[in-house]
């Protein structure tokens, strides 16, 4: 049996009090998901507005806004400024009849998840970061999660293009139910004026239908 989830490269909250966190403990990562905790739902907020937690850099080009001097608006200002967002992760593969795992190298981001889809329709391949470097290939009918493409002998989870399109359905659902959580979070733990633009940009993050926060919202 082969288990597809959506996940996201743990961090270390450190004094973290914005709002509350689950206790985690890198290296490692958390799936997303409509069974998520509250303060799961924190913590994942808190890992995808950290990736993005970078200072405007005028010299480079950067013409967003400067930083506001308010702890909140200040650590969620990249995630709501930044056109291109970033949330490191990706796809975590298990294939439980053998124990093999393939989980999302350096620098993979969640935000690429759709990349696959385009490997089933047999028009791309998807890369899913480095050391280790997980992709994923079509050869025929057969779809191949190749758990680090550096090693010759590594190990690869097989499985048919229909069985692939509905794993990858489900990592969809997933991210649909975790927004519907983040939905219900929001307005408990962000400022009105936050709540909405936050919503908004997760669901940018994770690359789902907008109506799987407008349905919330409304």
């Amino acid at each position: 049996m082969i288990v597809m989830q959506p996940v996201l490269e743990l961090g270390t909250p450190g004094d973290f009090s914005l709002w509350p966190v689950a206790a985690c403990t890198p290296p490692g990562f958390l799936a997303l998901s409509g069974t998520l905790t509250s303060a799961e739902v924190g913590t994942a907020l808190m890992l995808i507005a950290g990736c993005n937690d970078i200072d405007p850099d005028p010299a480079s080009g950067d013409d967003r806004p400067p930083r506001p001097a308010d702890p909140l608006d200040s650590f969620l200002h990249g995630l709501l400024t930044f056109e291109n967002l970033f949330a490191s992760g990706g796809l975590r593969v298990v294939d439980r009849s053998t124990g093999t795992t393939l989980v999302p190298g350096c620098c993979g981001g969640l935000e690429d998840w759709r990349d696959a889809y385009a490997v089933l329709d047999g028009t791309g391949w998807a890369f899913f970061g480095h050391a280790p470097d997980p992709v994923v290939e079509r050869s025929g009918d057969s779809v191949r999660w190749v758990v680090d493409v550096e090693r010759s002998d590594g190990p690869v989870i097989e499985s048919s293009v229909p069985e692939s399109r509905r794993l990858l359905d489900g990592v969809e659902r997933d991210l649909v139910d975790f927004l519907d959580l983040a939905a219900d979070w929001a307005p408990l733990h962000l400022p009105e004026h936050l709540a909405g633009p936050v919503l908004d940009a997760l669901a940018r993050v994770v690359d789902v239908p907008a109506s799987g926060v407008t349905r919330q919202t409304s």
